[in-house]
């Protein structure tokens, strides 16, 4: 038994990428950003992609005439979580945070069989303005919905318990029609697969340096022969590219370690003083555990626990350094969000934008192994 799907909030299709594997046949989507909803085409041509804002009434109108047409007993939403996110301002009462409403909207008026809402674990404990009242997100939810859906029991989940190289904890709520007769919880943990499992017998890459690359050849000799040998594995093993005083930085920065430590080598400004900075900034990942949880700023080496692991090396002048000082490479991304290494991205992305939308996407194996948990039944 196969079920039709829609898709909500869709960004470029990270969290379906499995979804046809475990039947569920995506065939309707909707997304506000015209570069995200053309990805999405081009990556499910078999969906169509309703590009427009699910705030506007005539938007959400067509959505649902749409998805009644096409059958649809499978909704996925994930509304945007940047107001809630513990990466971001998380401002009370943030405007993005009522995006769940018309999310809502679509599934009362749809009436699917199941649905899968995603979130941010802030989520559980973000108050919104409902009727004149305050009231937390997941008692909205389960007021609006809770009379013709059942829930599942415990609703947060981490990524790296479901086969994916990768931390990442999210709320997830799973609701049934009351009229069926599924449980639908999350399917056992599997084991964590730590980052050495997942990425550690790819090659090596030296960072491509803004001072160019005659710099570039100067600081790392190797960097065109390991650069060929990267992109033999595949197209998005390439290296990433930064400035050459905080590749330096991260050249002395220990595997698991922040920069920010560093006796001599740690972020300072033109004047020696030191940078301020949180102390995962500027910290290499661990090879013994999953990733961190991939944000929107992957590609900068300042940003949250971004930066390769690294391997011990001494130099020729006897100085013990650390390969690899760069963030992960697109492909080494593809693999701890566990997308397809096949999965077609469309050649006309730019590195920043593919960056973007795979920190605010959800681990497609995560998704896989919870929806297969329900259509096992079905």
């Amino acid at each position: 038994m196969r079920l039709n799907g829609l898709s909500l909030f869709s960004n470029v299709g990270i969290a379906e990428a499995y979804l046809k594997d475990v039947g569920i046949d995506i065939v309707l989507a909707n997304e506000i950003d015209d570069k995200r909803a053309r990805f999405y085409q081009e990556v499910y041509s078999d969906a169509h992609m309703i590009c427009g804002d699910v705030t506007d009434t005539m938007v959400r109108d067509e959505i649902v005439k749409e998805a009644k047409e096409k059958n649809v007993d499978f909704i996925i939403a994930t509304p945007p979580c940047q107001g809630m996110s513990e990466a971001g301002l998380r401002l009370e009462f943030d405007p993005r945070n009522k995006l769940i409403f018309y999310a809502v909207d679509v599934i009362k008026r749809v009436k699917p069989k199941f649905v899968l809402l995603e979130n941010v674990p802030k989520q559980l404990t973000t108050k919104i303005k409902y009727n004149g009242d305050v009231i937390l997100i997941p008692e909205y939810i389960k007021k609006e919905l809770g009379e013709d859906y059942r829930f599942n029991k415990e609703t947060l989940v981490m990524a790296k318990d479901y086969g994916v190289p990768q931390l990442r904890e999210r709320n997830i709520f799973l609701l049934v029609k009351k009229e069926l007769n599924y449980i639908w919880e999350f399917p056992e943990k599997q084991k964590e697969i730590t980052l050495e499992e997942a990425i550690g017998n790819l090659p090596s890459l030296d960072p491509l340096l803004r001072e160019g690359i005659d710099e570039t050849l100067k600081r790392f000799p190797e960097y065109e022969e390991k650069k060929k040998i990267g992109l033999q594995i595949s197209k998005w093993h390439y290296p990433p590219k930064h400035s050459w005083k905080q590749v330096e930085w991260m050249m002395h920065t220990p595997t698991g370690k922040s920069a920010i430590y560093n006796e001599v080598y740690y972020p300072q400004k033109a004047d020696g003083t030191p940078v301020k900075a949180h102390h995962n900034n500027y910290r290499r990942l661990k090879w013994n555990m999953p990733c961190r949880t991939v944000t929107q700023n992957n590609g900068v080496i300042s940003s949250l626990a971004c930066v390769h692991p690294g391997r011990k090396y001494v130099s020729e002048n006897g100085e013990v350094l650390y390969s690899d000082p760069r963030v992960l490479s697109i492909y080494e991304l593809m693999i701890v969000m566990s997308l397809p290494l096949n999965w077609n991205i469309p050649e006309w992305a730019d590195e920043t934008f593919i960056r973007r939308v795979f920190g605010e996407g959800i681990p497609s194996k995560l998704v896989k192994e919870i929806v297969g948990e329900l259509t096992r039944q079905l």
